[in-house]
């Protein structure tokens, strides 16, 4: 009799905890390296490190992978520093992260009603909160991360006029919102911004008749993916599917800034890249940040010019380079230090541009210099225009040497970080003779028109008092 109820003590915890697998409940909660998996095993969520870094994320991430592949983080924003002490459970009708001995929270799906009873992990990805009926509360393919996976939505929203985003990481080791990311339109367009507000690529709006984006016509040759436009007097949304659900595939807005798409390959056991927009990295708005330069044919793609450096060389080696560089010799200009101007040659002109005027380019590099506020100029000598930046200089890009519509763009440097030796470093002396001298020319010129004005008043009021003499 013990013996058969041992046995059955033993068969129901098994079915209680395989019924517990993928649900997170009043009984079962995640602490340290406990774990839930989807019930077809396609997914698994717990704490992770991503990388080296020394912070613990609530994520998911692919189970039957051999490399780990997150897919979505509740807490990307807000990691906790010791798994052990921190606890993911329900709590007041919400799925909350609490961290330390305190239990002080962390991250909440942060619902008004107090309902919910269980968080289910889906084997499509998606983790749904529910009540005692099964209706769903509140879904994670709501809150998307910088992973798009199929069957989810990225949503447009008619009534509020707003979008869901995707997001990339700030780095490939820190999953906090970066500053790329992917929305729709009210033009049925997908479109990817920098830092919220720059786009800088468009798929085009929906096509009814051909079934694709008009910027994308790689989807009439697709042959893995089936898509699907939805459109209604309240939302637009596009999703996709796989004709064949053994294969893996997610869309992800990267860190390099590019939405990329992408198939596992068991064979090999890596991503193979699919498609990816825009194809080539430099076309990411700022992609190499301050004052860096972006180099498609180059590796890494970002440099830093001369007299600069990286501003966080940690986040170069993991490929963040939003932060861009600064100068290894702050500028002190104002108080009669000498600046030279570091010549790049044949580089697509940044953005944030402001026009001086109509001028000589001996007349702008010589008020450039005048001017402590300005970090740079170029002279278009088609409109004989005088371009300045007095911000940081972004979105600046080498072109090939063949390229014929480069430009030259003049750097302001400290003289200490100026190239002692080469033809840029001597024909930027060149430069600065020239504007000095123009400075100098025009100058003279000035002084010479008071002269001649003074001259001539002073004879006008001569020959006024001889006139009224002689009256």
């Amino acid at each position: 009799m013990v013996s058969f109820f041992c046995v059955l003590f033993s068969f129901f915890f098994l079915c209680s905890h395989v019924s517990s697998a993928d649900t997170i409940s009043a009984d079962f909660t995640l602490s340290g390296d406990q774990t839930i998996f989807s019930s077809g095993g396609t997914f698994k969520m717990g704490f992770f490190q991503p990388g080296t870094s020394s912070n613990f994320y609530i994520g998911m991430w692919y189970q039957q992978l051999s490399k780990q592949t997150v897919v979505w983080v509740a807490n990307r924003d807000k990691p906790v520093s010791d798994k052990s002490t921190s606890v993911l459970k329900i709590s007041d009708g919400n799925l909350v992260l609490l961290e330390g001995n305190n239990q002080t929270p962390v991250w909440s799906t942060g619902l008004n009603s107090s309902s919910a009873r269980q968080a289910v992990l889906l084997d499509d990805g998606n983790l749904v909160l529910r009540d005692d009926s099964g209706s769903v509360l509140w879904q994670s393919f709501d809150h998307p991360g910088d992973t798009w996976l199929p069957g989810a939505k990225i949503r447009y929203d008619k009534r509020t006029k707003k979008s869901q985003r995707l997001t990339s990481w700030t780095s490939i080791e820190d999953p906090s919102p970066g500053l790329f990311s992917l929305e729709l339109d009210e033009s049925t367009a997908y479109k990817i911004l920098w830092n919220g507000s720059t786009e800088y690529w468009s798929s085009g709006p929906w096509n009814n008749q051909s079934k694709l984006f008009d910027s994308v016509p790689e989807m009439r040759l697709n042959y893995i993916f089936n898509y699907s436009f939805f459109s209604n007097a309240t939302e637009s949304y596009f999703t996709y599917s796989m004709y064949n659900t053994q294969n893996i595939s997610r869309l992800v807005m990267d860190v390099s800034g590019q939405i990329r798409q992408s198939t596992w390959l068991n064979n090999n056991n890596q991503w193979n890249l699919f498609w990816s927009q825009p194809r080539q990295r430099c076309q990411v708005y700022s992609y190499c940040g301050s004052f860096g330069i972006c180099n498609d044919k180059s590796l890494p793609f970002c440099q830093c010019p001369q007299g600069f450096r990286p501003k966080s060389q940690k986040d170069w080696d993991v490929q963040d380079y939003s932060a861009g560089c600064v100068r290894k010799t702050e500028l002190q200009c104002s108080r009669g230090v000498i600046n030279q101007f570091l010549p790049l040659t044949n580089v697509k002109l940044p953005d944030n541009l402001e026009v001086w005027g109509i001028t000589t380019f001996t007349i702008c590099g010589s008020t450039c210099l005048g001017n402590c506020s300005c970090m740079a100029y170029a002279h278009d000598e088609s409109s004989n225009r005088c371009l300045m930046w007095t911000k940081d200089v972004l979105n600046l890009r080498q072109l090939e040497e063949d390229y014929s519509e480069g430009n030259t763009l003049y750097l302001r440097l400290s003289a200490s970080d100026m190239p002692s030796s080469s033809s840029s470093g001597k024909s930027n002396k060149a430069m600065i003779f020239g504007a000095v001298l123009g400075s100098l020319g025009a100058l003279a010129l000035v002084l010479l028109a008071v002269i001649i004005m003074l001259r001539y008043c002073r004879r006008k009021r001569m020959r006024a008092e001889k006139s009224d003499g002689t009256l």
